[in-house]
């Protein structure tokens, strides 16, 4: 077979390349007619087309099949279910109880002891963990805070324990006027130190973050440091910073921790102990978010895609469509490193994506 010459070898390159554009031309037109076409069709309020570049990570509101596995770095030691507790102990006569995902503690002393904390998913059970070790009476009660999922349980302890709290706690439990939530018999504004026998217990108050009253328990002689609802050994936080009051104040708290001289750190949730490492982790998480989110918010432009009615008529419709935008932009920022550093972190990595841009915008 006798070879093109080259001028008809250009003449068909030039077909083929015109052809080829008119082809993504016409399939651009077609895709686009579609889509307004499916706009126009679609009822408002209903979802449309995907934004550009959307995670795979399922945002708020989708159903999921599957979860991301947990590490086993995550994980803690097992519970028995015919228990329904686990007890650790963290140093001389000082105990943590779990049921795998709530935390509180108890402290022995020469005549009694002294409960932290008494979360209603097991609370039932705290006065079998305390038998395990003692047959000393609960005498002292110290609340974390103020909400019911750590506290909720306090009646269930029975007697008559002193019950100490920070003066933010009170009010707010004054407020709730909750049977189960009994209100502090002392209360501090600053520092408080429990002495009991040899044992001592230090609490401090550091401001708001998560919430109002929210204090640090130190037990100085074990090197055993208890906050609560601030860190998550090895995990994402709970949605939007564990709903934190002050974004900011979390931002300061989680330093101040990571500054504190302790061992072992006791956080309200997930099935194990802290270390600094872990508190290490989730601020280097925590700085990650918050130069996503900025870039997000500065990169991404209001309007964009909206449908024009909405566009000029509807406020809160721009604000959405932008803050989703600015969210999806964090969630991609962040997921290649962090998707396999922190269990849970398709859970609520789109919380604190949210989050992070609302307190960035108005804090």
């Amino acid at each position: 077979m006798k070879p093109l010459n080259r001028d008809v070898r250009r003449r068909i390159s030039a077909f083929l390349v015109v052809a080829a554009g008119s082809l993504i031309v016409l399939g651009g037109v077609v895709w686009t007619k579609a889509a307004a076409a499916t706009r126009e069709e679609a009822r408002p309020g209903t979802p449309g087309v995907p934004y550009a570049n959307m995670p795979a990570i399922a945002p708020i509101g989708v159903r999921v099949d599957k979860y991301l596995e947990v590490p086993d770095l995550a994980k803690g030691a097992a519970v028995d279910p015919a228990k329904g507790y686990r007890t650790q102990k963290l140093g001389e006569g000082l105990y943590m109880i779990t049921d795998g995902a709530y935390q509180s503690m108890f402290m022995t002393y020469d005549d009694g002891v002294v409960v932290v904390d008494a979360p209603p998913s097991y609370a039932s059970h705290i006065h079998e963990a305390i038998a395990e070790v003692t047959d000393k009476p609960i005498t002292h009660l110290v609340y974390s805070h103020y909400h019911i999922d750590h506290i909720g349980g306090a009646t269930s302890l029975g007697g008559h324990p002193v019950i100490i709290a920070h003066e933010e706690t009170n009010r707010l439990l004054t407020r709730d006027n909750d049977p189960n939530r009994p209100l502090a018999t002392v209360t501090f504004k600053d520092q408080y130190r429990l002495s009991v026998g040899s044992q001592l217990l230090e609490l401090s108050y550091h401001g708001t973050a998560h919430a109002p009253g929210n204090v640090f328990i130190y037990a100085p002689r074990q090197k055993t440091l208890m906050v609560i609802d601030l860190i998550f050994p090895g995990w994402m936080p709970w949605r939007r910073f564990a709903v934190a009051q002050d974004i900011p104040s979390v931002f300061a708290q989680v330093k101040e921790v990571s500054a504190w001289d302790f061992e072992t750190l006791v956080a309200g949730h997930v099935a194990r102990i802290g270390t600094h490492s872990d508190v290490t982790t989730q601020l280097a998480f925590m700085e990650d978010l918050k130069v996503a989110a900025e870039a997000a918010l500065k990169a991404t432009k209001p309007g964009e895609g909206l449908n024009p009615v909405d566009r000029s008529s509807n406020p809160w419709a721009v604000f959405d469509n932008y803050i989703d935008r600015v969210a999806l932009a964090c969630v991609n920022q962040l997921t290649p490193k962090w998707s396999t550093k922190l269990a849970a972190y398709d859970v609520y990595i789109w919380d604190q994506c949210f989050a992070m841009e609302q307190s960035l915008r108005i804090d």
